[in-house]
């Protein structure tokens, strides 16, 4: 297993990938550095997604070159104001060309979701993510057979049944 840094070499990581990455989010908040202001801004009525640009571009060079980039999200209940900060502005990304679903806690829960994140990468590689209070701390990289093969079943089991964004539920009233 190999440590993935944050920074340079985590977004290497995420950039490195040949046709799909897939991610499984099941914090109910994060904590990063640069999401904080943004943020702060909501919570004052003045919202701001400019901080997103750098990821949204990269998305959509990434589906210009034939990538898929597909993540769930698990929604507390109730849900969490980060995870309303969020759902706020997922359309950007969906916009951008990712598939983004959502998944109720209760249902991730008789799935058997795991309560870590992770990324599957092309199928071939699982990065598990660890965090601190400054958000992702590294991740845990292993193209083991074994360990791949359980996260694909994850993959398989929640993906078909979480709600895609752009069905509009509202998380402040239902989760999917």
């Amino acid at each position: 297993m190999a440590w993935v840094k944050p920074g340079a070499e985590f977004a290497e990581l995420l950039a490195s990938f040949e046709r799909s990455a897939w991610r499984w989010e099941c914090q109910g908040t994060y904590r990063e550095p640069d999401e904080r202001e943004p943020l702060q801004a909501w919570r004052n009525g003045r919202p701001d997604y400019s901080f997103m640009d750098p990821w949204l571009d990269q998305i959509r060079r990434q589906r210009a070159e034939g990538k898929r980039f597909e993540r769930v999200r698990l929604l507390t209940d109730p849900p969490t104001e980060y995870l309303r900060w969020l759902f706020g502005f997922t359309h950007l990304n969906v916009d951008a060309g990712e598939d983004i679903r959502w998944i109720g806690e209760r249902q991730a829960r008789e799935l058997d979701a795991p309560s870590y994140d992770f990324y599957l990468l092309d199928d071939l590689k699982v990065a598990v993510l660890h965090f601190d209070e400054n958000g992702v701390s590294g991740a845990e990289l292993t193209d083991h057979p074994d360990t791949v093969a359980e996260h694909r079943r994850w993959r398989d089991r929640v993906w078909p049944v979480a709600v895609p964004h752009d069905m509009q539920f509202e998380p402040t009233t239902r989760s999917p």
